[in-house]
């Protein structure tokens, strides 16, 4: 992974969880992959025979409380990126920012079951886009 690209994404999960006030220690790894092993993992633990652009996996056992310790990882499928990078016409960097902010707010108990839901995830995703954009463009 180019380190640029890396920083971005780490950029865009601290962004998230500052944003989202969570102020313990947070340890989140982000996976890249192809779309064979998204679809693996989407099967063995979610049920879901598909490929999916992102899935994200909480390890720390529970609810985010005041002394525990966000853990959990983010995998992103980059084929699946680069497609909806085409689809919605957007650079495959900010469709991975995007996507491992999805996945960020995942861990942090955000669902998208419902349209509700989605509306909400969606409204978040633009907001904290927005701030890395932001913050990359104040750090060059």
């Amino acid at each position: 992974m180019p380190k640029r690209l890396k920083e971005r994404l780490k950029r865009a999960v601290e962004t998230v969880l500052k944003g989202e006030r969570i102020k313990t220690p947070a340890i989140v790894s982000v996976v890249l992959c192809d779309d064979k092993t998204i679809h693996e993992l989407n099967i063995r633990y979610l049920g879901h025979d598909y490929p999916t652009d992102v899935l994200s996996f909480p390890l720390s056992g529970g609810k985010l409380t005041g002394q525990m310790e966000l853990l959990g990882e983010i995998i992103i499928s980059v084929e699946t990126a680069e497609r909806n990078a085409k689809k919605f016409r957007q650079t495959l960097e900010q469709e991975m920012l995007r996507l491992a902010i999805h996945g960020t707010l995942h861990l942090l108990g955000y669902d998208d079951a419902t349209p509700q839901q989605r509306r909400r995830m969606r409204s978040k995703e633009r907001k904290y886009l927005k701030l890395v954009a932001l913050s990359a463009r104040i750090q060059s």
